[in-house]
């Protein structure tokens, strides 16, 4: 089984992939895990800390390849507001009940739960059921022990 020795934030490598890991938003942040490939090859990726993926990120093979990170489609609630203010409302009130949430300028995603759909349409929301990759925001609580995670290259030391 092939180890992945590094990784790349998405953009910093050119060459194509040989495969494609999809992966839903809360299977993303990894350390250390066996990852299936779409071939029905195993890869083992471990390293030092926690990284949380975003889609188009690089994995390195001990080979010198690289697999790609996809954000997975996901059944999703979309939320739209009759303004901005109502928007941010909206928004508010979610992050009140600490939910994941993708924020965007005209809209809102989230995972489906009918109960909280009850409660958006009650504020006067428009909630539709969709189907594509979630990137929710990073919370405070979410920060990786403080550590910078801008950095372009990561090396697995062992």
């Amino acid at each position: 089984m092939q180890r992945i020795t590094a990784y790349h934030h998405a953009g910093v490598i050119t060459d194509p992939p040989v495969d494609t890991i999809a992966l839903p938003h809360d299977l993303r942040h990894l350390r250390r895990k066996v990852l299936h490939l779409s071939n029905g090859e195993m890869v083992m990726l471990d390293l030092k800390e926690p990284v949380l993926f975003a889609d188009g990120d690089r994995l390195v093979l001990e080979d010198g390849s690289n697999l790609a990170i996809a954000a997975a489609a996901e059944k999703l609630f979309e939320i739209t507001a009759r303004d901005r203010m109502h928007l941010t409302e909206l928004a508010w009130h979610l992050g009140n009940r600490h939910l994941s949430a993708q924020i965007e300028a005209e809209r809102i995603l989230i995972l489906r739960d009918h109960v909280i759909r009850k409660m958006l349409e009650g504020l006067g929301a428009t909630v539709s059921e969709v189907e594509e990759p979630f990137h929710p925001v990073r919370g405070a609580y979410h920060a990786h022990g403080g550590h910078s995670h801008g950095h372009d290259h990561h090396h697995r030391h062992g």
